[in-house]
This record gives structure tokens, sequence and C-alpha cells, in this order.
């Protein structure tokens, strides 16, 4: 493709993408498509000559676009928010027009420093105190597994990274602690930093869902008599299923009294925290020895970008650096490889899009936006906690609402059938697209309000198809 097709194809593209942006609701949220469906209609092996763009885009249109799920769509309300902006497609495009690799200060300073220099607005934005350092992951679950790792070579001097397993022989087995509504992440990081999933204890959740510090406590002293040793606490800042807010300050008075190494993630929710009113979430943070927030959940930056900040950055680099003599530089002694602050060598210029965004819409209308989101989710609280056929399920501290229906005489099991039902018909209907969760065994149906376009007339439309599928 020589330069002048690139910009005929570019702009098309980008007409393409505004208007989509534009319109997204006019497709039904959840695809259609069935299992098999998108690869029946893909060649079986590769074209041995190049096709043309117009052909190829013709064939995104046709095959590719009605098996797509729009998590840009207003009236997508499953999982988690998402979202995204012109401003942070425009950064994107330019980073990949730029295919820089950020792996070292020298393989492109622009990258490293403006990492630096993005990573420290954050942490302004949502109060972090002083002697916290941030760098870019691509997601919360590699952040939570760096953070896994540092602990786990903090607890044995570094001596799992230099023996292997062998560097904890007769000191019995390291335990991480985390709620029974932590994200699925700890579990698999646990896996893969070789702790083993049966040394992933988890703790009890009081009635508001969030990691209860006495059960914390009294595992922990269980564990250290019987010859375990304690090792990590993970709190969560706004589970995945209900935004439960773990208490970090009795956590992490029970982390320090133990030396502990304390995670916390807040994926989702950490963004809520540029809001001042909403800067009470991270209470007790300045115990935290790593901390996870997403924005490219809720933050207008599309995925991937982790925000991922550390009290002792020396120790995650002597945890994770490896050191050949092909990626040494004469600058290695006076500034940040970021390739040492996580698992891959090679890292995007991901700072560029979280810059373009961060400049392009400013504080105070992010804080708009997210203010806006929480304001929706209140909203839709209200409705369910009004009405005599609708539950709550768990308190609303952010955007997320976890409800069902329940117009009495029916037992639990019935209930979760006919709730499953709806979920199902709702969803197969197009308007709106949900997931569920379940809390304490109970199943519930969840609405997570954040996507970009969202606005008031898409959550009443979501209330409304809610009651008319009953």
């Amino acid at each position: 493709m020589n330069a002048e097709e690139f910009r005929k194809h570019g702009h098309d593209l980008i007409d393409w993408v505004a208007d989509y942006l534009e319109n997204a609701e006019q497709y039904p949220v959840l695809s259609r498509s069935l299992p098999g469906e998108i690869r029946a209609q893909l060649p079986d092996h590769p074209p041995e000559d190049g096709e043309s763009m117009d052909q190829i885009l013709d064939d995104f249109r046709r095959i590719i676009l009605p098996g797509v799920t729009h998590w840009n769509h207003p009236r997508f309300f499953a999982y988690f928010p998402a979202n995204n902006s012109g401003s942070s497609i425009l950064g994107e495009l330019l980073s990949a027009g730029l295919g820089v690799n950020a792996m070292l200060w020298q393989t492109s300073p622009a990258a490293t420093e403006l990492e630096e220099t993005v990573m420290s607005w954050l942490g302004e934005l949502i109060g972090l105190p002083e002697g916290f350092h941030g760098v870019i992951q691509d997601t919360a679950s590699t952040a939570t597994l760096c953070a896994l790792v540092c602990a786990r070579e903090r607890t044995t001097a570094h001596s799992i990274n230099r023996m292997g397993p062998e560097g904890l022989a007769g000191a019995g087995s390291l335990r991480i602690y985390t709620s029974s509504e932590a994200h699925s992440s700890v579990l698999k990081g646990a896996k893969i930093a070789g702790f083993g999933a049966q040394n992933v204890v988890l703790v009890e959740t009081d009635e508001k869902l969030a990691m209860d510090p006495e059960d914390l406590d009294r595992l922990i002293g269980m564990d250290l008599a019987g010859g375990l040793v304690p090792c990590c606490i993970s709190a969560t800042v706004g589970t995945t299923s209900s935004t439960a807010m773990d208490p970090l300050v009795p956590i992490g008075a029970i982390a320090k009294r133990h030396g502990l190494w304390l995670h916390v993630d807040a994926a989702l929710a950490g963004s809520a925290a540029i809001v001042p009113e909403y800067r009470w979430i991270f209470d007790g943070i300045e115990a935290a020895d790593s901390l996870v927030f997403n924005p490219h959940k809720w933050l207008l930056t599309n995925f991937d970008c982790s925000a991922y900040f550390v009290k002792d950055p020396v120790h995650l680099q002597r945890t994770m650096a490896i050191n050949p003599e092909y990626l040494k530089t004469n600058q290695d002694h006076e500034v940040n490889n970021f390739r040492d602050w996580g698992i891959p060598l090679g890292r995007r210029f991901r700072a560029l899009k979280l810059w373009f965004v961060l400049r392009n819409y400013g504080a105070t209308k992010l804080r708009e936006i997210i203010a806006l989101h929480i304001g929706l989710a209140k909203m839709f609280a209200g409705w369910v906690d009004e009405s005599s056929q609708w539950e709550l399920l768990a308190p609303v501290p952010l955007n997320t609402v976890c409800f069902r229906w329940n117009p009495g005489g029916l037992d639990e099991a019935e209930l979760e059938v006919r709730n499953k039902a709806l979920l199902d018909r709702v969803n197969a209907e197009g308007t709106i697209y949900l997931t569920h969760t379940k809390l304490k065994g109970t199943f519930a149906l969840r609405v997570a309000i954040g996507q970009t376009a969202t606005r008031n007339k898409h959550v009443v439309e979501a209330w409304e198809k809610l009651n008319s599928c009953l």
C-alpha cells in the first residue's frame, strides 16, 4: 500500500469510525451470530495474491461487523465499562503509525518520559499520596501478577527467583489472602506465580460483600500457628460483581502488623476517585504496597491501558529485571527502562492515547462524565428499591446495580430460573445487554453503567425493557 492509497483508505476509515461512534445504538448490542457462523464465511486458506482494501473493507462490513458485540453501545450494561473516545482512538492511531517499542528509554525517550508524566498526573487526579511510582501495564491481571511475584520475592528475600521452589524449603507454603468476592485474576496469578491454588485463602465478606478484617486476622493467625507463611493480602476497591469496597484502613493495619504485602485491585472503581466526592474509596491507600486501576474501563481510554502504582520501584525492578548485554545502554543509570517494571520486554506506546484523553477532556469534564454515570446508577437503583416486583441485592456505592425480579411467593431455585430466563429474553431482544453474577449464592442481574455515550434516556430504556420482558 503506497502513501496515496493509505491516505484514501485512512480517510474512509476515520469517517466510518466517526459515524459508528455517533450512531452505535442503531446496532443490536449483543451480536446475534451463532457459533461457527463467522468462521464459515471465511476462507480456509490465506490468499496467495493481495486483495484490494475495498474488498477487505466490504468483507469487514458484511462478515465481521454482524459478529461484533458493541461495547461502545450506550445501552451496553454488561460486565464492566470498556469505554473509549475519539481522542483516545486518535492517540492509538498515532501510536500504531509510529510503531514504537517502548521497552527502554533509549528506544524512544518520549514514550518513557510521557508515561512518567501521565502516571504522575493520574496519581494526582485520584489523590494518591506521595511515594507511589506508576507504570502502564496492559491489564489489571498482569499488574496483579506483578504484585504477587513482588510479594513472593520480598517474603523470601528473593530466594525463589534465584533457586526456584527450593528457595522456600523448610519455610512452609506462602499464603495469599483475598476476599471471596475478589477478581479471578488473583487465583490465576497465584497459579502462574507458583503459589498454587490451594494457598489462596478466601476471606469471608460482610453484609456489604466487603472483606471482613476480623476473619482476615483470624485466618492469618491460624496459618501462622500451622507453620504456613502469610505473604500477601489482595484487597479490592470495587469488586467485579457488585463494586463492594474492602475496608483498607483495618486491612492495612493487619498487613503492617504481620509484614505482609498489600495489593489493592481497583480496576474499575479507581477512576471514580478523580471525583473528589468519591475519593473516600481510597481511604487507607497509604498502607498499600501496590495499586492498580484501569483507565481503559472508565476513563475514556481504549483497551488496553492499566495504571499500576508501587511504593518501592527498586524492589519491582530487582524482581523483574533481566539485563542481557544487548539491552544495555549508556543511559541505564539515569533513566527508567520500563521493561524492568513488568512482565513483557516489548511495550506499546500506550501513554500517548492516555495523554490525548487527559488533555482533550481535562479533569473537569472527566469528573462530570463519571459523576453522571454514578448518578444514573443510583437513579436505576432507586427504581428497583421503590418497586414491589424488584429487589436490590447489594449496596450501590458507584455505577453497578445488582438486583433481581422477585414478586414474592417463589423459592430461591424458582427465582433463579425465572431471572435467568428474563436475562436471556432481554439479551435476545437486542435493545440492551446485561450479564449476571451470584452474590453469596443468590443469582443477580447486573446493570453496569459507564459507556462514554450512555445518558439518562438509555438507562430509562433499560428499565422499561426489563419490565416489558417480564
